[in-house]
């Protein structure tokens, strides 16, 4: 699109009511010259994001002693945060290595899906390692009997069939709208709330079902995520010796800290959307990037560290290496 077009077209926004050939992605306001150096560490973080996980999974996979349920959700875990990553990577790269800011609106529309749909999936993800704690640490002895693989299979199916069900209506619905305000988003990707605020149309219904969406997913995933963990301190507390108690907690702090991780950018940015005037864009920009980053640069790290099986792999890979 030449630079004329897309003058014509600004210049007609408030007088036509249709959808935009494209938006503008935003980088972080107020530091676009360095954008360049800032795609530095962006790339970094990119590159541990797919790297790490890619290394979780061929670990899990090749090693026959790691072929059960908490390694199993673990890469189910990777995969998803390799696909949040890969649904992000080319607008951020666009924006900050190559000054790019325009994307089409379809494909804006396809990225706001995949984006929410890996969302959806690695929270029912989460549910369902949350699960897995809680019954290797009230009923250890049915642990392996309960969680067959076809009903760990079942659960992924589920996490991927729910993701996709629930987020398919997001770009029908923004796609029956006529855009005729401005064109610029406030993220380097896009995001439901921030493209339906771009609507000049009725909402209403994007709304509710946004809401619907968020209660249905991410509220009924934290609240059974809570309500696990609330019996499995429960079971904890009954252990006769602090040490047990130890022993059994410490097999759930890689898995809370990756909750915490993933849910607080979450909710932060959710109420940046609802209550987005008290903010400035530096923060506002600041937690999209958090919620885009944190989890698939960060859960690869915690796993590695915090899980003595894959830590001792990994271990023996590199002095395999060295020697």
């Amino acid at each position: 699109m030449t630079q004329e077009t897309k003058s014509h077209y600004l210049l007609n926004l408030n007088s036509s009511q249709f959808q935009p050939p494209f938006f503008l992605l935003t980088g972080i306001p107020g530091l676009e010259s360095a954008h360049t150096w800032i795609s530095i560490p962006l790339c970094i973080m990119y590159l541990i994001a797919l790297l790490g996980n890619s290394i979780i999974l061929f670990i899990i996979k090749t090693t026959p002693s790691l072929h059960e349920p908490q390694y199993i959700f673990l890469s189910m875990l990777a995969a998803t945060d390799i696909g949040l990553s890969i649904s992000t990577l080319p607008t951020v790269l666009n924006v900050f290595l190559l000054n790019q800011r325009e994307i089409e609106f379809h494909c804006c529309l396809a990225q706001m899906f995949f984006i929410h749909t890996f969302s959806s999936m690695e929270s029912a993800i989460l549910l369902a390692m949350a699960f897995d704690r809680s019954v290797a640490i009230r009923n250890p002895l049915r642990y392996t009997v309960i969680l067959t693989y076809p009903r760990i299979v079942g659960m992924g199916l589920v996490a991927v069939v729910r993701g996709v069900a629930l987020m398919a209506p997001l770009p029908i619905l923004l796609k029956r709208l006529p855009f005729c305000k401005n064109i610029i988003l406030s993220h380097c990707y896009c995001y439901h709330p921030d493209v339906m605020k771009l609507a000049c149309g009725p909402v209403r219904v994007n709304i509710i079902y946004g809401l619907t969406l968020v209660l249905c997913s991410f509220g009924v995933d934290s609240v059974f995520i809570v309500i696990s963990y609330v019996l499995i301190l429960k079971t904890v507390m009954s252990i006769a010796s602090n040490e047990g108690r130890l022993k059994a907690l410490n097999t759930c702090v890689s898995h809370i800290v990756t909750v915490f991780i993933f849910y607080v950018p979450l909710i932060i940015l959710a109420l940046i959307h609802r209550f987005g005037t008290f903010t400035s864009p530096l923060f506002h920009v600041t937690m999209a990037n958090l919620f885009l980053f944190l989890t698939p640069v960060l859960n690869p790290l915690v796993y590695s560290f915090k899980t003595k099986q894959i830590r001792s792999v990994l271990q023996k890979a590199f002095m395999t290496r060295g020697s």
